[in-house]
């Protein structure tokens, strides 16, 4: 069983900072990925940003490069997402992910097996 630990969420006006943090707790990824996903009100659930956790070779969706950061902690089961210069578009539930089939590449974002219960993020103009 175990359980994907989210915080971290808020709201804030445009330009400003947030920083997500997950923890798998109580389980071991069966993938050697770990990141997040985003769901807006009124969209399909997007991939955002992911982790190769033993290699530390990071991935993202075009619309937040240059903006966020994706991290793990020492112990690799803790991610965190640093996302900077917020805009009202990114405003989502955002949740952290683990286990998937086939890790996300190049355009490709398979949806994940394990989700957390979400943190949400708003932001304002």
């Amino acid at each position: 069983q175990g359980q994907l630990v989210e915080s971290g969420g808020g709201s804030v006006q445009a330009g400003g900072s947030l920083r997500l943090s997950c923890e798998a707790s109580g389980f071991t990824p069966s993938s050697n990925c770990m990141g997040w996903f985003r769901q807006a009100p009124g969209k399909e659930r997007e991939g955002v940003a992911i982790i190769y956790t033993r290699a530390g070779v990071t991935h993202y969706t075009d619309p937040v490069k240059g903006r966020f950061t994706i991290s793990q902690g020492n112990t690799k089961n803790t991610v965190y997402l640093q996302m900077n210069s917020l805009k009202p578009d990114d405003t989502a539930m955002y949740y952290c992910v683990t286990d998937f089939h086939v890790c996300p590449y190049g355009t490709l974002w398979p949806l994940p097996t394990r989700w957390g219960q979400g943190t949400q993020v708003t932001v304002s103009s």
